[in-house]
């Protein structure tokens, strides 16, 4: 094949991929409200659906790297769509919250595979005079899933039924499996080493755990003791873990690049944010449409505008950083995506439409610098070397932090219900669960103070990478 169309198909195989991974992630937050009536559980209880596709997602990235080493990148990569399509027909056939709560988690573990590993073959079979150029591509999912996935899944959840979404990814994953048969090499390293087993057991059993028993909290799956239980379970065996990353010669999550100044701001730091940030997507289409009696469509329909005010933030992200570098971006834009979450809490039946959508822009405004500039800072100060191991770390703190914004979100909102004495959720119920999602926000800012004011210029004066 030629390089120059080597150069665009593989990297538009693999952006079609991350398009439907991303997609997903973002469809099902409109019909929340659609599928608790059909399994016949609260809304609000479906936040356990979201965190475990959060949890497979997080905990496999990790080893995805030394798989496609192993394996080859395209053997892991097509199973990675196999697994990811399997995973969206059991959540159509899902009658049940147990089923789907499992089927979310499937879907994770084929999206955990296809993003990262895609990015190897894309290294690996695009020439590096055209790198950049197949990188823009893998940025469009990014920026266009998060403005049509609400639209879309808003509408088919209205004027269709709710488990068709699920649906879309069957041709999508069937060519997928087809193009990367044709055109992409099986390519893996001959000798990756041996992997961390121990420690991949004890942090993503930990991890899993904890999350899945904060999310089953005030639940109908399980008891709150239960839960309790699995939460304080998970905890020790994080603790073990952390013991044994200090032992371990390659752990396979590295806490030891914690020391670097800008790689644990942007990590530890970032996961405060994300939390606030990861509990938005599941608390305002809720909000809209159980508080506000919005249809899933009008809801779609607004929580898009979100994405078009990170769209036209990503587009400025350079400038900001250029001009008052990274500690003091993140420091005062904290504050400001803070107070566009908290925002979102003084809705009320009656608020013009209008209004509305103008607070959901910013809301998308403030939180793209942020989450831009994280992502940029990661590799301030992070050797080569260090960057696989780097990525490693950052991704699965990234995805826990949104995993747990959820469950926070969920369990204030669950709080404020019972203090009210509401059976439902109502407007009422909301403000609580976006003005503490929003203090997470500000929870960074202690954190990023601690950079040096000149800390990550080389970055800032250069590109800012895509978030």
């Amino acid at each position: 094949m030629p390089l120059a169309i080597k150069a665009f198909i593989v990297p538009l195989i693999v952006a079609c991929a991350m398009f439907m991974e991303s997609v997903d992630g973002n469809i099902i937050v409109t019909a929340l409200p659609s599928m608790a009536r059909d399994f016949g559980s609260d809304p609000v209880s479906l936040k356990v659906a979201i965190t475990s596709y959060v949890i497979g997602l997080g905990v496999f990235i990790p080893i995805c790297g030394w798989l496609a080493d192993r394996f080859g990148a395209r053997s892991v990569f097509r199973t990675a769509i196999v697994i990811f399509v399997a995973g969206s027909l059991m959540c159509a056939a899902s009658h049940s919250l147990h089923m789907f709560t499992f089927a979310r988690f499937l879907q994770g573990v084929g999206g955990a595979m296809m993003v990262p590993v895609g990015r190897i073959i894309i290294f690996r079979a695009v020439p590096k005079s055209e790198f950049v150029r197949a990188m823009n591509y893998l940025s469009l999912p990014a920026m266009l899933a998060p403005a049509v996935a609400p639209l879309l899944g808003g509408f088919i959840t209205t004027y269709l039924h709710w488990r068709l979404i699920f649906f879309i990814n069957v041709p999508v994953g069937v060519l997928g499996i087809y193009l990367t048969n044709r055109y992409i090499i099986n390519t893996h390293e001959p000798h990756p080493g041996p992997l961390d087993w121990i420690g991949f057991m004890l942090s993503a059993c930990g991890a899993s755990l904890m999350l899945l028993g904060l999310s089953l909290i005030g639940s109908e799956l399980a008891s709150n003791r239960t839960a309790f239980e699995m939460c304080v379970t998970g905890a020790l065996l994080l603790v073990l873990y952390v013991l044994h990353a200090q032992r371990a010669e390659r752990p396979v999550l590295d806490l030891r690049l914690l020391r670097v100044p800008t790689f644990r701001a942007s990590v530890l730091g970032g996961s405060m944010f994300r939390i606030g940030l990861g509990a938005v997507p599941f608390l305002l289409p809720l909000a809209l449409q159980e508080g506000l009696g919005m249809s899933a469509f009008h809801s779609g329909a607004i929580t898009c505008a979100s994405a078009f005010g990170s769209m036209f933030m990503r587009s400025m992200t350079t400038n900001v950083l250029q001009r008052f570098g990274f500690r003091t971006v993140l420091i005062y834009n904290a504050a400001f995506s803070a107070i566009a979450i908290a925002a979102y809490g003084t809705f009320f039946p009656g608020t013009p439409v209008w209004l509305i959508w103008i607070v959901v822009l910013f809301g998308g405004f403030f939180p793209a610098l942020q989450f831009t500039s994280l992502n940029s800072m990661i590799y301030a100060e992070i050797a080569n070397a260090d960057a696989g191991r780097a990525t490693s770390l950052g991704s699965v703190v990234q995805q826990m932090s949104l995993g747990l914004g959820v469950t926070v979100g969920g369990i204030v909102l669950q709080i404020a219900r019972a203090l009210h004495g509401h059976a439902h959720a109502t407007w009422a119920d909301f403000w609580p669960a976006f003005v503490v999602v929003g203090l997470f926000s500000l929870g960074s800012i202690p954190i990023t103070r601690e950079l040096a004011p000149d800390a990550g210029d080389e970055i800032a004066r250069g590109r800012a990478a895509s978030a």
